[in-house]
């Protein structure tokens, strides 16, 4: 590779076919994020495995210059999907993401300043259009439990894998919620712990209180459909009526309120 080419340029060239030095088979793009690391051959299967949608758009607030560098290469490199804004703090974000609101936008927990947590609750009310993501190395329990009652519709850890990334990402836009396995996991421990029972079901119908048991086992749209025996359509019915009779915005939000009142086990 030249004298002078970052791991992010040469990531670059090397997706566009350029030459490189043939001792480097693979470029770390940002340098230190092993989750991100591709060769063409890899960049290229991301973004063919990507089907015909409308494009994505996403913002990134990450104060790392390393991983918002690699965040947003494999965003714009990707077919579809578009990186609008990036920034490095949550202050900055909610003074500039309004100008052009994302689809999706993935926020760290630790920012300097304003947190993500907080963030996320700030922009779900003035950014309702705006699904949040909180994307970080933090699997405690209170941090999650923050992050979905401030209304985040995603909790992902920074060591997912490229291509899941991007379908979560896919998902959230979709109107979907996602969660790292070992994320999800901890959610329904934490409030099975917490929760109380007995609850009133909320008028919720038995189908939608198997529903929620699946989502809150992990499940996305179209496992939930395929375990119940019906449509990805019907599940979206399903999770609009849950969401009315619930009060709630996005199926994390519906999750953690059916945990917490022990409407599922």
């Amino acid at each position: 590779m030249p004298r002078g080419d970052s791991d992010s340029d040469a990531a670059r060239r090397l997706c566009q076919g350029e030459p490189l030095d043939p001792t480097r088979a693979f470029v770390q793009v940002a340098g230190v994020l092993p989750w991100i690391t591709l060769n063409r051959r890899q960049a290229i299967s991301v973004a063919a495995n990507q089907s015909e949608t409308p494009v994505i758009r996403v913002a990134i607030v990450e104060d790392q210059r390393e991983t918002r560098e690699g965040l947003s290469f494999l965003i714009n490199s990707t077919d579809r999907f578009e990186c609008l804004h990036v920034y490095a703090s949550m202050e900055a974000a909610l003074e500039g993401i309004g100008s052009k609101p994302p689809r999706v936008a993935l926020v760290d927990i630790g920012l300097p300043g304003m947190s993500g947590i907080e963030g996320v609750r700030i922009l779900r009310e003035r950014y309702p259009s705006i699904a949040p993501v909180l994307l970080t190395v933090y699997k405690d329990d209170e941090r999650i439990f923050q992050a979905i009652c401030a209304g985040a519709c995603g909790y992902l850890l920074k060591k997912t894998p490229p291509s899941r990334l991007l379908e979560a990402v896919r998902e959230i836009a979709e109107g979907g919620a996602v969660m790292s396995p070992e994320v999800a996991i901890r959610v329904v421990e934490l409030f099975r712990k917490t929760q109380a029972p007995g609850q009133s079901a909320a008028g919720l119908s038995p189908q939608e209180l198997r529903l929620l048991r699946l989502l809150a086992e992990g499940h996305q749209n179209k496992t939930a459909a395929a375990e119940l025996g019906i449509s990805v359509h019907t599940v979206s019915f399903h999770l609009r009526s849950i969401y009315e009779k619930l009060h709630v915005h996005s199926r994390s939000e519906a999750v953690a309120r059916a945990l917490r009142d022990g409407l599922v086990e």
